[in-house]
């Protein structure tokens, strides 16, 4: 699985959420998470989340630390264990980082107290399975009661770069895991 660092700053909008957007944009062919910094600004016709379109929830950042993760399989329920999976790496990855930090996942979101640090989808296109998630880097003008990664002192090229690193390992060690173990009757 490729893993690629993106310098430059890119505006999240939910338009990058589609097929082959890191191939056509950075030439990374095949299964890949790329991750890099930006504001978040998704109006109502680019959400995913049907329900918060419904409701007007709007997802806005000043600052995110975003991860588009691209899959070549349409398998929505395994889209949505993959998104899982890289919050919980995001979340291990926070806490082993900040001493004494404790967040809470509530499915696909990460919390610290009632303060919510990050937003995430997962969908499926006709070509593969995508996922977008977006951590704050800062948390002012949310338009939620929300936390960033600032406020911890991280920097978030740096946390990006080791996060979408073991993403990529796990994924990785889960296809070798396939490899090693023999039918049962």
């Amino acid at each position: 699985m490729i893993h690629a660092w993106i310098e430059e700053s890119i505006d999240y909008t939910g338009e990058q959420l589609r097929s082959l957007w890191a191939f056509e944009r950075f030439g990374l062919q095949g299964d890949s998470i790329v991750a890099f910094v930006g504001k978040a600004d998704v109006d109502r016709a680019h959400l995913v989340d049907r329900r918060d379109a419904r409701q007007g929830k709007p997802i806005y950042s000043e600052q995110m630390l975003h991860f588009i993760v691209e899959h070549f399989d349409t398998d929505l329920e395994k889209a949505i264990w993959r998104q899982r999976l890289l919050i919980c790496i995001i979340r291990e990855e926070l806490e082993e980082h900040v001493p004494g930090l404790t967040l809470i996942r509530r499915g696909d979101d990460l919390f610290f107290g009632d303060r919510k640090l990050t937003v995430s989808i997962a969908t499926v296109s006709p070509l593969s399975s995508l996922i977008h998630t977006g951590i704050n880097v800062v948390a002012e003008k949310a338009p939620v009661p929300a936390c960033g990664l600032r406020e911890w002192g991280l920097d978030a090229p740096q946390i990006g770069r080791l996060m979408a690193e073991r993403y990529a390992a796990e994924v990785e060690s889960i296809r070798k895991a396939r490899c090693k173990v023999r039918a049962v009757q």
